[in-house]
């Protein structure tokens, strides 16, 4: 869930930073672990937000991509940004880039200055900033960040594709039950009232269901928008998506593939980070929020284990962050000094070994959902049409 932190820093006035965490308290750590003196917390209710009419959303990625080609092009800075503010046309952006190059113009660093906006440049990204400020290579680092950046939305693309045919095919299947439900059973039970107890027990049943909404529809309809609302609402609390991981962690085989899903998203960050010239245990410090809470302990201790002198290889199978075959190729990165190179192979291992997950695993939900779909609506119309065959038989 996402909390919005509100924080100071020496040197800075006061500010507000998101952060996904699991609770209040993981919030506040996260902020102090960037070495913010946290003020308040408070959770941000997203889906209650309207959409924002007055502007447009800073596009993180297309700034990357600009802003690298136009020093590739032979532009300072300022003059990249300059370029760019000419060219935007919201308003909103604009005047982000404008006080961007007016702390650049005060003599301040480019982290520095992106350092005004913590909702827009996290720290991931100010912290890659700042590490090729001091190996002059800017455009590396953009081009490492980009490339990050498109890894991790081809991951996430495929995982919410692969989940959207399920989900439009339980959405239909809902509506067509509540159509039946709620006005096709209605009806046929007014068409069986002179049947009575004639009727099978299951036929009985629904027709009796049918007869109490005709009855208390009011009633009916206002409980059902109430229990709409309740789930809308638990599904939204963090603590329901706790609750909700835990019981996916427990699923042998859904929690062992949640579990590689986090360590590619681990590995890449780690990858971009070290290869951009950031130590080890400061750059596992900043991955950390991207990992499950059960994960993150298992990431503190191993952290620990390195600093005080132990192999990465070592500490990571020791807590559990490893699987044999990045084992291997965290023992050769130690060996070659490549270690950046490696956890980003250790990743693409990963993302790939999801891919075929989900593929395999859509291949064989989907039919399934589709043949338990066909079942319950198939169920409902054979009940509401078993009367008639029955009398159809008698009357032969």
């Amino acid at each position: 869930m996402h909390y919005e932190v509100k924080a100071v820093r020496a040197g800075t006035d006061v500010i507000a930073i998101s952060f996904e965490a699991a609770d209040i308290n993981d919030a506040a750590s996260q902020a102090q672990a960037q070495g913010y003196d946290v003020l308040s917390v408070k959770a941000q209710q997203r889906w209650l937000r309207w959409p924002q009419t007055g502007g447009t959303r800073f596009s993180l990625m297309l700034f990357s991509q600009e802003l690298r080609a136009l020093l590739d092009a032979g532009l300072t800075q300022v003059e990249a940004l300059e370029t760019m503010v000419e060219k935007e046309r919201h308003p909103h952006n604009r005047n982000i880039l404008q006080r961007v190059i007016l702390s650049l113009y005060e003599g301040h660093a480019l982290s520095h200055a992106l350092q005004q906006f913590p909702e827009i440049f996290p720290p991931l990204y100010i912290a890659t900033i700042h590490a090729s400020e001091k190996t002059g290579d800017l455009d590396e680092s953009l081009a490492r960040y980009i490339d990050y950046q498109s890894r991790m939305d081809v991951v996430r693309k495929k995982v919410v594709s692969a989940s959207i045919y399920p989900m439009l095919l339980l959405g239909t299947g809902a509506l067509v039950t509540l159509f039946l439900m709620l006005y096709v059973v209605p009806r046929f039970s007014k068409v069986y009232e002179d049947i009575g107890s004639d009727l099978p027990f299951f036929s009985r049943m629904l027709m009796q269901w049918g007869q109490l909404l005709e009855t208390h529809r009011t009633l009916v309809s206002a409980l059902s928008a109430g229990s709409a609302a309740a789930i809308i609402y638990t599904v939204t609390r963090p603590g329901f998506r706790q609750w909700v991981m835990r019981m996916l962690w427990r699923i042998p085989a859904v929690g062992e593939h949640i579990r590689v899903y986090q360590l590619a998203r681990f590995y890449r960050t780690l990858g971009m980070l070290l290869r951009g010239g950031i130590p080890i245990v400061m750059a596992l410090e900043m991955v950390s929020g991207l990992l499950e809470q059960a994960l993150r302990k298992q990431l503190a201790l191993a952290s620990d284990c390195i600093r005080e002198g132990q192999p990465i290889s070592y500490a990571m199978e020791t807590y559990g962050l490893t699987t044999p075959v990045a084992l291997r190729l965290l023992r050769v990165g130690e060996h070659t000094g490549g270690m950046g190179e490696m956890t980003e192979r250790i990743a693409n291992f990963y993302d790939e070994e999801m891919a075929r997950w989900v593929d395999w695993f859509t291949r064989l939900f989907e039919p399934l959902l589709m043949a338990f779909i066909g079942l319950v609506i198939g169920g409902i119309v054979i009940l509401m049409y078993f009367p008639i065959f029955e009398l159809a038989g008698s009357i032969q």
